[in-house]
């Protein structure tokens, strides 16, 4: 049995955690500048180190790799291509009149995104690294933290609402209010589906890979609108 002492231990930890992501997206995307890409990095650079520091300091955990099972590999990819699908196909049906071309280049000039070479690089990391952490810091770490606050499955729906916020800004810098809506919404989904994948397996392969899928098709579309 929990005690309220590990509730709010786990309540501390999402409390310095969380708010680091809508920080690190408002100063990259609304303020810009050296000072806002710089306080940017540093929010990323939180988002990982603050929840391993805390796993060794605090919790006393050991941190482990595990090789992926097949069974994990093909529910990621069965999770990632359908995934794929819906990110084109709402794209295609709603988000090109949703998304303005010109702010969206703006946004994209403001992040240093000056040329096809710089792109492909960064997206690059987002695809193959980003998501990884990403899924280390919202499902190992914050889906965890959301089962010592509220036990069973209502923790995977706070968890995923925790991995919404900071998405909220971003979906803002670039589309109307229907695609915020539309896009949190399908955030949310995600955010879901994953935690449910981590806490089915207790390993981030699946979720890792169904991830790593969305995030091509939103690096496909994101090119479709830059340079085509």
């Amino acid at each position: 049995m929990l005690d309220n002492g590990d509730r709010k231990t786990a309540l501390l930890a999402i409390t310095l955690l969380v708010p680091a992501a809508s920080i690190g997206a408002v100063t990259a995307l609304y303020i810009g500048g050296s000072w806002g890409q710089t306080l940017s990095v540093l929010c990323q650079v939180w988002l990982l180190v603050f929840p391993i520091a805390w796993s060794v300091f605090v919790d006393r955990v050991n941190l482990r790799f595990s090789l992926p099972k097949r069974l994990e590999l093909l529910d990621g990819a069965i999770w990632g291509i359908f995934m794929f699908a819906v990110i084109v196909g709402i794209y295609s049906l709603f988000g090109q009149h949703w998304i303005d071309p010109v702010t969206a280049k703006e946004k994209a000039q403001q992040l240093g995104i000056s040329s096809p070479n710089i792109y492909l690089m960064i997206e690059a990391y987002f695809v193959l690294v980003n998501s990884l952490i990403e899924e280390f810091t919202w499902r190992w770490f914050v889906c965890n933290k959301c089962q010592i606050l509220i036990p069973g499955k209502k923790a995977i729906f706070l968890s995923a609402l925790f991995f919404t916020l900071h998405h909220i800004f971003v979906i803002a810098a670039y589309s109307n209010w229907h695609g915020v809506i539309l896009g949190s919404l399908a955030v949310f989904a995600a955010g879901i589906i994953w935690s449910q994948c981590y806490l089915t397996y207790r390993s981030l392969w699946s979720s890792y890979i169904s991830h790593a899928i969305a995030d091509l098709a939103l690096a496909i579309i994101a090119w479709q609108i830059l340079f085509k």
